[in-house]
């Protein structure tokens, strides 16, 4: 009955208005939001037009003025009342009550100078915690391997099993998918080149060394790190919120035994077979594009690539996947563990453990770019 009587009020209301009467405005009506909504771009042009030519303000007439109306007078008047107004106590009230606001929500911050000393002193001090953690980490799991290899009884064979399947033998079809089309654009981009020179026989040699050596095992890596490096991290988090980390802990079983050795040792071994897996689909998206542009057989692509490509490369390649497997499994675990019990620091941990496997893996095949420079690579 109150909202409802409150509402009749408000329409019987008289419309704000303001008009010039000799050398004063003079303001009528309801200056409230409700009753200003309607008519605000209106009135807004006019105060504005009789700000810039008269100083002397009537609102003895204004029915009622709420919070919104005394500030649109006052932004009106800029800031500042003019020197000639007649107001009661109560719209006088009003308008001190939005002074009061505007200069509490305004305080005065002194400049912080030291921020930016800050800022990189937090950064230094969180990647020394990150390296702390991921030292500790890989000193835990090297001596849950020495301490397997004395007792072999207690390896996790489950785990492993597991691990080695979700890992690998589930990544192979959509490995396979984007190695096949990797190495048909990879085909296409050489052959438009190669044709203007007549040398379409070097892109055997263009895409093997290129896709066994390189593009294989940065392709998988990525792959692996976007796919189950996340899956392992969000694992580990989830574990850690419902606290079943904790549990195990409880119940004395080594979480470096159970969570994290075999996620590595699974990554370690698949990831060699996902390369090879993986530049095999390359070369036969490579091959078949080469075919359809520069007409060279099946037979004489087979035929020319051990001779153009030696053997070292496809060594190397797997020993890049290898590396690759245990650092991107080694970080995601490493993130996983370090998940707080909310799903915020889930969601943060997961990203910035997919974009730092991704990092480490171009870096580790740039330092092996380094050192075997002048290993596999065919003289003439």
């Amino acid at each position: 009955m109150k909202t409802r009587a409150h509402a009749e009020a408000l329409s019987h209301a008289p419309p704000p208005s303001l008009a010039r009467e000799g050398s004063r405005v003079v303001l009528r009506g309801d200056w409230c939001l409700f009753a200003l909504r309607p008519r605000l771009l209106i009135l807004r042009a006019q105060l504005r037009l009789q700000t810039q030519h008269l100083t002397e303000w009537d609102l003895s007439a204004v029915t009622r003025i709420d919070a919104f109306g005394a500030l649109l007078l006052l932004r009106c008047w800029g800031k500042t009342e003019p020197a000639s107004v007649i107001m009661s106590d109560i719209q006088r009230a009003a308008f001190d009550r939005i002074r009061n606001a505007a200069h509490q929500s305004l305080p005065h911050t002194p400049i912080d100078w030291l921020s930016p000393v800050r800022v990189v002193g937090e950064w230094v001090l969180g990647a020394a915690s990150h390296l702390y953690d991921f030292t500790t980490m890989l000193g835990l799991v090297v001596l849950e391997v020495l301490r397997l290899v004395i007792e072999p009884r207690n390896i996790p064979f489950k785990e492993f099993s597991a691990a080695l399947y979700k890992t690998g033998l589930r990544a192979m079809p959509i490995s396979a998918l984007v190695g096949f089309l990797i190495g048909v654009v990879l085909s296409y981009l050489s052959a438009l080149q190669l044709r203007n020179f007549g040398a379409e026989a070097l892109i055997i040699n263009i895409l093997g060394i290129g896709i066994i050596r390189e593009l294989g095992p940065v392709l998988v890596s990525i792959l692996v790190a976007g796919r189950s490096g996340s899956a392992i991290t969000a694992q580990l988090g989830v574990m850690r919120v419902t606290e079943e980390i904790d549990a195990l802990s409880a119940m004395g079983v080594s979480r470096h035994q159970r969570l994290v050795w075999p996620k590595v040792l699974a990554l370690a071994c698949a990831m060699p077979l996902l390369v090879a897996w993986t530049s095999l689909a390359a070369l036969a998206g490579g091959m078949v594009c080469a075919q359809l542009l520069l007409d060279i057989e099946w037979a004489y692509f087979f035929s020319v690539l051990p001779n153009v490509v030696p053997i070292e490369n496809l060594y190397i390649g797997l020993a890049k996947g290898a590396v690759f497997g245990t650092a991107i499994a080694l970080i995601a675990c490493h993130f996983g563990l370090r998940v707080k019990p909310n799903t915020e620091s889930l969601s943060a941990n997961t990203t910035a453990s997919v974009v730092t496997a991704i990092t480490s893996v171009i870096l580790l095949d740039a330092l092996f770019a380094m050192l075997t420079r002048g290993i596999g690579v065919p003289l003439r």
